[in-house]
């Protein structure tokens, strides 16, 4: 016997629907690539999210066709998040700090027959047009005036504005079945090609209400929001969804986020919850202690991406600001995994606290997390044994786009995650490290991440990386690499003594390497893979 209840499909479009019926005065603000504020309210937008859904049929786009992005966080790439995926075509979003090369092979793998583009990445599409060229039919540049872009013959070049502006407000939401592709985005390409993760109507709009729950976001109609993390990734860690879904308002920073620009968004936008990954922060942090600044609004940060250190959670404390960690991947949705009390913690202080906050988190409903070992049995969970992470749910991935069955989920729904970790009896996984990341020496295991969290605490250092690199005796030894905070004197003898009586002795790096600065991928996390290419044969080379 089936329920009485109403049957509605989970539908993407339902989100910018109630927002602007139940939270019309709320506002989205953006910082735009020209140096202009931007601001509108959902009531405004929906209207513009409608006339763009009539913009793809103008344009030909039909059922299940991929659109591409290459844009920052603004109010237009906003629209397109619903004026694409409402109308059921696929919004890919392309990372704008991958390789050209990268970005070329996202856009011809997607088969994205339309490209968005902001006016500041029009270089970029050209440096690449002629390898997207049998691709991309239809280029629209997201500016309010025409643009000349020099393209290839064949490809049709719109202004966005104008193309607003000749559609209508008519459109109506289709529903259609939820499981329908919404956005396909593409993983970071540390290891390879970038591989595509196509989420669904489904999905997103489960993991957005999952993350809005209190031991999660806590997202509340009050909060003014500000996602650091990109829309051209990942879908921002749902902030584009869960945002509107409770009618909050929006800060979107465009391509701004440097520290003296983010404490002028933050102070001036009156921001509440920021989100973004711990490279951002260390940059806002060292402006707010060199410009002498306070914090007014803020409350509460969200640091995802990589592991967080004891100095961030501290300094951050210093202004009355929390720190959160979570933690997640491209193929889970991309949120898994958040850092809140329960009963047996709720009650720490001091270091017993912050050893728990320096988790990655719990898993939250809809999600779930396992650690295996070599031959895949299950491990216990006593916050000792480590193994190989592994995630399954309503928000994961089941396979790659367009890749077979490579990096498929076993036929359990178990994906593996390419992470080492713990989990405690309390549900708390920490990550040990990437399984490509881990130090084994004289046969034993080392994490790089627990060494790079104890140097990252010493006041001199501003950044650092720990690496494997190989070793004639031992196979491999940890190498530190660092770079030092301004006006900061440290010699390899102080920073190697900071290691004593917080690991064992056998895990102390042998030497430090100070550098000027350590290499990023494209969202903000430490490249290991051109560190080692750089450094795997220090200690054989007998570099001092």
């Amino acid at each position: 016997m089936l329920g009485l209840m109403q049957s509605h499909k989970l539908m993407l479009s339902s989100v910018i629907r109630h927002a602007a019926r139940q939270h019309g005065h709320s506002e989205v603000v953006s910082f735009m690539s020209d140096g202009s504020v931007h601001r509108a309210t959902y009531v405004e937008l929906e209207r513009r999210c409608r006339r763009l859904a009539r913009v793809m049929q103008t344009l030909k786009v039909g059922f299940g066709d991929r659109v591409g992005t290459l844009a920052w966080n603004d109010y237009r790439h906003f629209e397109l998040y619903y004026g694409v995926s409402g109308t059921g075509a696929i919004l890919n979003t392309v990372n704008v700090r991958l390789a050209p090369e990268d970005v070329a092979y996202i856009i011809n793998h997607a088969q994205s027959k339309v490209l968005f583009v902001d006016p500041s990445l029009v270089p970029l599409l050209r440096g690449i047009a002629n390898e997207v060229a049998a691709t991309v039919r239809d280029v629209v540049v997201m500016s309010d005036k025409p643009v000349e872009l020099g393209l290839p013959a064949g490809m049709r070049v719109h202004c966005y504005e104008d193309l607003i502006a000749a559609a209508d407000e008519s459109y109506v939401w289709p529903e259609f079945d939820e499981e329908s592709g919404s956005v396909l985005t593409y993983t970071s390409g540390t290891t390879g090609r970038p591989k595509g993760v196509l989420y669904s109507h489904r999905a997103s709009l489960l993991q957005s209400y999952a993350v809005n729950s209190a031991d999660v976001f806590g997202l509340r109609a009050v909060d003014r929001i500000l996602p650091c993390a990109s829309m051209y990734h990942a879908t921002a860690w749902t902030l584009p969804y869960s945002v509107p879904m409770v009618g909050a308002s929006l800060i979107l920073p465009g391509r701004f986020l440097d520290g003296p620009s983010l404490y002028r968004m933050i102070e001036s936008e009156r921001v509440t919850f920021a989100f973004g990954v711990p490279t951002i922060w260390t940059g806002f942090l060292d402006h707010l202690k060199s410009a002498g600044g306070k914090l007014s609004t803020l409350k509460r940060v969200l640091s995802g991406g990589s592991a967080i250190t004891r100095q961030l959670v501290e300094t951050f404390r210093e202004y009355g600001v929390r720190v959160e960690h979570a933690w997640g991947m491209t193929e889970c949705g991309p949120v898994t995994a958040y850092n809140a009390p329960v009963a047996a913690t709720k009650d720490l202080q001091g270091d017993a606290l912050l050893e728990v906050m320096l988790r990655q988190g719990r898993p939250f409903f809809g999600s779930d997390i396992k650690i295996v070992d070599e031959n895949g049995v299950e491990l216990p969970r006593d916050g000792k044994a480590f193994g190989a992470l592994l995630a399954r749910g309503a928000y994961m991935t089941r396979q790659y786009y367009r890749q077979g069955e490579e990096g498929a989920a076993d036929p359990d729904n178990w994906f593996a995650t390419g992470d080492v970790a713990t989990i405690d009896e309390n549900g708390f996984v920490q990550l040990v490290d990437r399984t490509k990341d881990l130090i084994k020496s004289g046969g034993e295991w080392i994490s790089s991440i627990a060494l790079e969290d104890i140097a990252s605490s010493h006041p001199a250092v501003a950044e650092a990386a720990v690496i494997a690199a190989a070793h004639s005796k031992w196979v491999e030894r940890p190498l530190l690499l660092v770079v030092l905070r301004d006006q900061a004197d440290a010699d390899s003898a102080a920073l190697l003594e900071h290691f004593k009586g917080k690991v064992a002795n056998w895990w102390i790096p042998d030497q430090v390497v100070f550098v000027p600065q350590l290499p990023h991928t494209a969202v903000g996390k430490l490249n290991k893979r051109e560190l080692r290419t750089q450094y795997g044969e220090h200690y054989n080379a007998g570099t001092e």
